[in-house]
């Protein structure tokens, strides 16, 4: 698989959204966010993932307004909160993400989690923001095969993306089967575990045999999967490492040890 940091997969509404981004979830907001968000893009990251939750999507568009890359070239994707969820204030709540990162436009907004009896009415508003080139792609995160079938079975819009915890302890390969049937895009948060398993034996032994870090063959494990994976560190050294994964192939082999540690690991949890 002949990748790049320039690679990009085509979504179902024909769009071309990056393969490897940069996620700014628990980054310190202020300049800890900017100077983060500006070191990605200078050294290729062409992908910025926010939410409003995160509370640094103003430095993000601060980072995009002082870096040199166009902001067409930039992909930006943020989120719209729980108790923002309902068709009025969804739009409402888009408002004011854009108005923070200070663009015109959003690449890609996601409903941030499944809200019980508002995922018609939540979805509703996002295809309307679709309608009026507010965004140009809409998409989910957190969302289980039942929550996916709710929204495809209330409208005629798919959504672009599902953007879940996703690594090899934690291997969704159900989810991942019924969204590539369904022509949904797979997108990894919390690739690297959140660091709970980089020492692992067989990532640690893997990390020997390819000369690479247990972080950078976790985020080849995904691409290899086929998945969007968007690696997140406030370190310019592994904001860049994370970044170093194109001139290594995990073979079948390795590949099959690596899908075997599902332990269902969930590093992230709605409160």
């Amino acid at each position: 698989m002949t990748l790049s940091l320039n690679s990009t997969v085509r979504l179902n509404n024909g769009i071309q959204i990056p393969r490897i981004g940069f996620g700014v979830y628990q980054i310190p907001a202020g300049k800890v966010t900017t100077n983060a968000v500006k070191y990605a893009l200078k050294v290729g990251y062409k992908h910025i993932d926010t939410a409003k939750i995160y509370g640094n999507e103003s430095d993000v568009g601060k980072a995009i307004e002082e870096s040199d890359q166009r902001r067409e070239d930039i992909f930006v994707t943020t989120k719209v909160w729980n108790s923002d969820q309902g068709y009025d204030s969804t739009l409402k709540a888009f408002e004011g993400s854009l108005k923070r990162l200070g663009l015109s436009y959003v690449d890609l907004y996601l409903i941030h989690w499944p809200v019980e009896k508002k995922i018609t009415e939540t979805w509703k508003a996002m295809t309307q923001l679709l309608k009026n080139d507010k965004v140009r792609a809409i998409g989910v995160s957190n969302y289980s095969v039942n929550e996916l079938n709710e929204t495809l079975q209330s409208s005629d819009i798919t959504p672009a993306i599902n953007q879940v915890g996703f690594h090899p302890f934690l291997y969704q390969k159900e989810l991942l089967e019924f969204c590539k049937n369904k022509s949904i895009q797979l997108e990894a948060y919390s690739p690297l575990t959140r660091g709970k398993r980089l020492k692992h034996p067989n990532l640690l032994e893997m990390a020997r045999k390819y000369n690479k870090t247990p972080a950078q063959i976790l985020v080849r494990w995904s691409l290899q999967h086929d998945l969007v994976v968007i690696p997140k560190s406030s370190h310019e050294e592994r904001i860049l490492e994370n970044s170093q994964v194109f001139d290594l192939n995990i073979d079948q082999s390795d590949t099959s040890v690596l899908d075997s540690l599902n332990e269902n690991l969930r590093t992230v949890f709605l409160d």
